[in-house]
Parts: structure tokens; C-alpha cells; sequence
């Protein structure tokens, strides 16, 4: 099968489209014809060869995808051939084929496409379990969500307005309209203005209730001085760097902090499927109602896979950047 290839660590010209063993499923396994894969930022740090896949999972790039059942194993009685279905992987989803676990897989909405299925996996199961697993959402809360026009944040944002409560995001000028309509109550831009005091007047001195960050250590002490008391900080990635200084226990007790650092890919078989199917019980039925969306800031060919990671490490997208595999 056709596959993109890594030839080896290093800029967006690294990658190509070349042939690869196709994947055999196991007996609890389904095959999948891909139809449309999408970007995440892992993607980007694995080509530079920073971010290895868990063991066992596919050495290829691509950590969801939309497409068409095309064989089972001996195993699996809930999937048949031609069902639509999507998930979150491990790895592999840059690829026309790929092996699935059959409780890892959602069916895809009716009336949803391919690409727009491509979007949801990640972000929403990412942001799903920042929110309502580790963050104990609930309608009173108020959550600041950083990076608010990228994949996870606008699903994060989403998720808060479904749930009744309110948020304030973070984000380039150019994108406070992406964060408003899918659910930012203020919007506060990063580059200009300094968040804990736009988080301190929207409420009215109380601070959020969470916050859901991306940043890492140039956010942390700001973040901690943006929380109410026994607020929560949900920790998912460190763009900004890893390494924060003087942290004062002080501090966090003073505010009865709960940092919570997660990651989502190297966790268990069990923890993934326990998430997807609470996420498929609970939210999926909300993109049947209009109320969640995918949210997709363009859709390429796959062969354009190198210009699609430029766009991303530019910081040029608003949403989602999907890879159609079949047209």
C-alpha cells in the first residue's frame, strides 16, 4: 500500500508517498480503507524525530482517520464490511490502510463526511477528557482555554458551551472570530495583552475554575495567579518549553492548586477504549444535533502533505488541517 514515508528526521521536505507492507488485521482487529487522515501537532515533532510512537503502534505518522471497513478478524462481530467509521490511533493513519482495535472504532454520523470525520477524533477525545475527566467540568465553570483556535481549543471550547458553562481563550487578533463562534464568551490576545488581567475583570476578581494550557512554563506562574481557589490546570503540551523557574509551593497552596499533566496516545488499550466509548455515548450524538462540529481550517490532497505541516508549523491555521486520502 501507499503510505507517507519519513526518509529521515527533519523539515516537511522529509516526507514522500511510497510503498509499505500493508497492515494484516488481528483477531479482534478491523482493516480500513482510509479515506481521510488529519493533522496534529505530534505529527509534526515525530518527523523531526522528537516523539516516537508507543510500542507496538505504527511507526507512520497520523493519529486519526475516517474511512471503510474492509476486512475483520475472526473476533470482531460489531463491524462489517463497508461500515463507516473513525478513531483515534497510535500511529498509522497516513496510509491508504490501516488496523484498528474493533472497540477503538466510532461509526460515523449520518449525514457527516469524511473529512469532517477526520477532525473529530483527536482534538475532541483530547479535550473531552481535559475537560469533563480531568477537569470536573460542570455548568458553573469558568475555563480558560489557551491556543483557542487550534484543533483541541476550539473543541475544548465547544465542549464548554455544550456543557452550559463559559470560557475565555487565548489567541493571534485574527483569530478571536474562530474562538467566538465556537464558543470563547471574551477572547484575549495573546501577542498584546496580558490574560491575567483580562481573566481577573471577566471575573470579576474570582479567577477560572480551569485551565486548560498548551504553552507550558511561559504560562505557568500567570495561569496559577488566573485561578480561583481549588482551581485545576490541565497540562497537555509544552510548545513554549518544559523548564519553568522559582515555583513557589506557597503559591499553590495558597490557591489549593490541582496541576493535572496529561497525555493521551502513550495511554493503555483499556483507558483509550473507556474514553471513546464514553465520548461516542455522551458527545457524538451532539454532531448529529449541530450542537459540536468539526472545525476544519482546510483540506488537501495528501500529496500535499509537506505544505500542509508548513501551514501548521507556521501557525497559519484556525481548526483542523485534513489529508483526503481517497476523493
Amino acid at each position: 500500500m501507499k503510505a507517507v514515508i519519513v526518509t529521515e528526521p527533519g523539515d516537511p521536505s522529509k516526507m514522500t508517498i511510497g510503498e509499505v507492507p500493508a497492515p494484516e488485521p488481528g483477531v479482534d482487529e478491523v482493516r480500513i480503507r482510509v479515506h481521510a487522515t488529519a493533522l496534529n501537532r505530534a505529527d509534526t515533532f515525530q518527523r523531526r524525530g522528537h516523539y516516537p510512537p508507543p510500542d507496538g503502534e505504527s511507526e507512520l505518522l497520523g493519529l486519526e482517520m475516517a474511512g471503510v471497513v474492509e476486512e475483520t478478524g475472526d473476533g470482531v462481530v460489531d463491524w462489517s464490511e463497508g461500515d463507516r467509521v473513525f478513531a483515534l490511533l497510535g500511529g498509522g493513519g497516513y496510509a491508504e490502510e490501516v488496523v484498528v482495535h474493533k472497540d477503538l472504532l466510532m461509526a460515523i454520523p449520518p449525514g457527516m463526511s469524511m473529512t469532517d470525520a477526520a477532525a473529530v477524533p483527536e482534538v475532541f477525545l483530547t479535550a473531552y477528557q481535559a475537560l469533563h475527566w480531568l477537569g470536573r467540568l460542570d455548568g458553573a465553570s469558568r475555563v480558560l482555554v489557551h491556543a483557542g483556535a487550534s484543533g483541541v481549543g476550539t473543541a475544548a471550547l465547544q465542549l464548554v458551551r455544550s456543557a452550559g458553562a463559559t470560557a475565555i481563550a487565548t489567541a493571534s487578533a485574527g483569530k478571536h472570530d474562530v474562538c467566538r463562534r465556537y464558543g470563547a464568551d471574551e477572547v484575549v490576545d495573546y501577542r498584546n495583552e496580558d490574560f491575567v488581567e483580562a481573566v481577573d475583570e471577566w471575573t470579576e476578581g474570582r479567577g477560572v475554575d480551569l485551565v486548560v494550557d498548551f504553552i507550558g512554563a511561559p504560562y505557568f506562574h500567570k495561569n496559577v495567579l488566573s485561578l480561583a481557589v481549588d482551581g485545576i490546570i490541565v497540562q497537555l503540551a509544552t510548545l513554549g518549553g518544559a523548564t519553568v523557574d522559582s515555583v513557589s509551593l506557597r503559591d499553590l497552596m495558597a490557591k489549593r492548586v490541582h496541576l493535572k499533566a496529561s497525555t493521551l496516545r502513550s495511554r493503555s488499550r483499556a483507558y483509550k477504549v473507556r474514553l471513546t466509548e464514553e465520548f461516542a455515548a455522551h458527545a457524538l450524538p451532539l454532531f448529529i444535533d449541530g450542537d459540536l462540529e468539526a472545525v476544519i481550517d482546510s483540506v488537501m490532497d495528501w500529496t500535499e502533505v509537506s505544505r500542509a505541516h508548513e501551514r501548521m508549523e507556521n501557525n497559519e491555521n484556525a481548526g483542523k488541517i485534513v489529508l483526503r486520502v481517497v476523493d
